[in-house]
Formats: structure tokens, sequence, C-alpha cells
């Protein structure tokens, strides 16, 4: 299945991320990394070009590992010196342990139902997974335009999404792991919501 433009170069997807979220770019990464203590083990699931780590983690001296469909965007992150792998994380196969799992911008792939692979991270997980997801976005615009470029532009390689969570949606969702719940807050200007669950 053929991806989306913004999915065939690293460079491209950082170009567009970068002029979508303007100044607020950098709010996307600094408050996940924030949770990471230096030395400790990650798994980052559909880790797109890694951004995460090749900008906030790497200084940090991390366990990272990197999992994607995208074979360019994990070939990539190898080459800068962290561990990718190839990786359908739509199968039902455990994750790798680590840590911390993070997935970000990434749980409205597994609608309608995210739980599966929300609890495949919390079996992987030693202390944490952490999840950020886009309650702001192109695709449920009120503007027809953006909105219907924001669906077909989001192909990673398993088909376009045309579903979005909005803050009350992911609010929600979230619910059912009541005390698990240690941290949530808007980030990157209201854009995204951080997601902190304990293991």
């Amino acid at each position: 299945m053929s991806t989306s433009l913004i999915y065939r170069s690293g460079t491209v997807y950082e170009v567009l991320m970068r002029g979508l979220y303007g100044r607020h770019y950098d709010g996307r990464f600094q408050p996940i990394a924030a949770l990471i203590p230096p030395g400790a083990s990650v798994v980052d699931v559909c880790c797109g070009p890694a951004t995460l780590f090749t900008k906030h983690l790497q200084e940090k001296s991390v366990d990272y590992r990197g999992l994607d469909l995208n074979e360019g965007f994990v070939a990539e992150l190898t080459r800068v010196g962290g561990h990718g792998e190839v990786w359908n994380v739509h199968a039902d196969d455990p994750l790798p342990p680590a840590d911390y799992l993070i997935m970000q911008a990434s749980l409205y792939h597994f609608l309608p139902d995210p739980e599966p692979v929300i609890a495949r991270m919390l079996a992987a997980a030693r202390v944490q997974v952490i999840i950020a997801e886009p309650v702001r976005n192109l695709a449920t615009s009120d503007n027809r335009v953006l909105a219907t470029i924001g669906r077909r532009f989001t192909n990673a390689g398993d088909g376009a999404k045309e579903a979005r969570f909005t803050e009350p949606s992911l609010d929600a969702f979230f619910r059912r792991y009541g005390a698990r719940v240690s941290y949530r807050a808007l980030i990157a200007g209201g854009r995204e919501k951080l997601y902190v669950l304990d293991v």
C-alpha cells in the first residue's frame, strides 16, 4: 500500500510538521523528553522520523528503540545512531519491553478501538506508558478543504484514517484507566494532549 507524501521522507515530514505547529513544534517533544531520565530504556511505538530521539533523547544516553512500519524512517534512525525496527504495530505481537513505552500522534491509527495497543504497551512497560495525541488537527477542521487534506495525506502505509480524537473523546477514552493516569496536560500550544499511565 502506497504512503502519503508526508511519510515518504523524514525531511518532508519534518518540514510539514514544523509548518503545521509553527512556534509550538518543539513543545511537542520537550514535555515528553522531560519525563525520561538519563540512561532509561525507551520503546517509541510508531516513531516516525524519531525526532524525539535525535533532538531530545540522544543527549540523555537513553537506550532507545524506535518501531515503525516505514522502512525509510527506520533506516534513517539506524543511520544516525538509533536502533530502529520495521514493525507492524497493528499485529498482535508483544511489544519489546522497556522502562518507558511512548506513542506520539499515532493513537488515531488504531481507532475505533485503541485499547488493545495500549494494553500491549502497558504489558511491555516497566515504569510508564506515555501517550501524546493531537486533539486539534486539520482532519477535524470546520474548513472542508483543510479537513479533506488532513484526512487524505495521513496514510502512513496502513491506509488513510478518517477518524481523529478531540479533547473530549480522548479524555473519555483515558477515563477507563482510572488511577493509572498519573499526569495529563495540553502541550504544543494546546494542539496535543499528553497522558502518562503508570504500570
